[in-house]
């Protein structure tokens, strides 16, 4: 809003010699690192407020463990308030409306996704949080099926605007559309508009892409939010390299020089991202080890389903999953663990899944998963980095 407010009285400001107190908002860099800086201020100042809150409605952890061991790891944090992802929606969301152009169609439809998603984690934490004051046969959170109905949907809907988005501006010259394959080299101006013969395959290729790596993203940082600081820590590490993928994407001399997809205004994405990271290293002020509160399906599906949206919007799907390792390899220890138990009628592969658990019951301390889990996302986003002039 602000950037759009300067832009507005651009010619008053202009006139009245005032411009040139203001004009720094028009340098997206700025906006940048000022959203980050904002969002990480507003979990910073709200934070113990907010954590009050939820402790006074007793919206405490109350997880379950199927091996007693890790029952008796974390029997000290029953009761840490949890929800905290409010936290987070709300500094991402404040950020973005007042530095982001939200003339964006890119940007809106991120908002659109992080209310959304954020909306559904909050259905489900209360559900699950309060169940105990509704009696003991009121439902343990939201569905599995309910949750993913509301995550294809969104999945579905974000598909089909951003699609629709790589139209508007400069679209002979945007790549927005254009299949990315790992280690692929593409060029600007290679594109001249749509396909008509090849619309609907295109359409619905790009949906597709958009629900499986919203959904996949949102899931894989929800099941990976389970230790102080983990996924608090890791989405930061992984935002810090969207943010700088997004810059590349919508310059047009940056993404034919690195002979990567040029996605017209996709920059303003980066925006975004920004007020992503910083929102994550001000959780991180509250749940580094002791937590003080833990960010619940609130936090994590909308910080999943958010990484997952910009990484298709600017082609970089491919770098994101590398990015991400953290993310993958909690995400793929489930699915190892959950199918391996049932073709076996009862084994396992891992002690317990996700990983960071079958870490913990091998004798890790909590904080040395957690802090190697850091650096394992450090080294990932400079390699999904390094991909980008390796092809």
């Amino acid at each position: 809003m602000l950037f759009n407010l300067v832009e507005y009285l651009r010619d008053w400001l202009t006139r009245n010699d005032l411009y040139r107190w203001v004009m720094i908002i028009d340098q997206r860099e700025f906006r940048v690192l000022a959203a980050a800086l904002l969002s990480f201020a507003i979990v910073l100042v709200f934070g113990k407020r907010v954590i009050r809150w939820l402790t006074s409605k007793k919206i405490g952890d109350q997880a379950k463990f199927d091996v007693k061991a890790l029952e008796d790891a974390n029997a000290g944090k029953a009761n840490t308030p949890t929800m905290g992802g409010l936290l987070i929606a709300a500094a991402i969301g404040v950020s973005t409306l007042l530095l982001a152009d939200m003339r964006n169609t890119y940007v809106q439809l991120a908002l659109i996704v992080l209310v959304w998603l954020a909306a559904v984690g909050g259905a489900d934490d209360w559900l699950k949080l309060t169940a105990s004051s509704r009696g003991s046969n009121s439902r343990q959170g939201l569905y599995a099926w309910e949750k993913l109905v509301f995550q294809v949907g969104i999945g579905l809907l974000a598909g089909y605007f951003a699609y629709r988005a790589g139209f508007t501006v400069n679209a002979d010259k945007s790549l927005a559309h254009v299949v990315n394959l790992p280690f692929q080299k593409t060029y600007a101006n290679s594109l001249s508009g749509p396909n008509p013969s090849l619309l609907y395959w295109e359409i619905g290729g790009y949906t597709i892409l958009m629900l499986l790596m919203m959904t996949g993203m949102s899931n894989a940082v929800n099941i990976t939010d389970g230790m102080d600081g983990l996924a608090g820590g890791v989405s930061a590490v992984v935002a810090f390299g969207l943010t700088i993928l997004c810059l590349i994407a919508g310059s047009e001399d940056l993404a034919k020089f690195l002979l990567v997809p040029y996605v017209s205004t996709a920059q303003e994405l980066a925006v975004v991202t920004g007020a992503l990271a910083g929102a994550c290293l001000g959780f991180l002020w509250w749940n580094c080890s002791p937590a003080s509160v833990f960010m619940g399906d609130t936090g994590s599906l909308c910080l999943g389903g958010l990484l997952g949206y910009i990484a298709v919007v600017i082609r970089q799907d491919f770098v994101l999953l590398v990015m991400s390792a953290v993310f993958v390899i909690e995400i793929a220890s489930v699915m190892i663990q959950v199918s391996y138990f049932k073709w076996t009628k009862g084994k396992r592969v891992f002690r317990c899944a996700p990983y960071h658990w079958h870490l913990r019951m091998g004798g890790w301390p909590e904080q040395r998963i957690v802090a190697r889990f850091w650096i394992m996302s450090v080294i990932a986003v400079a390699v999904g980095l390094a991909t980008l002039k390796l092809r």
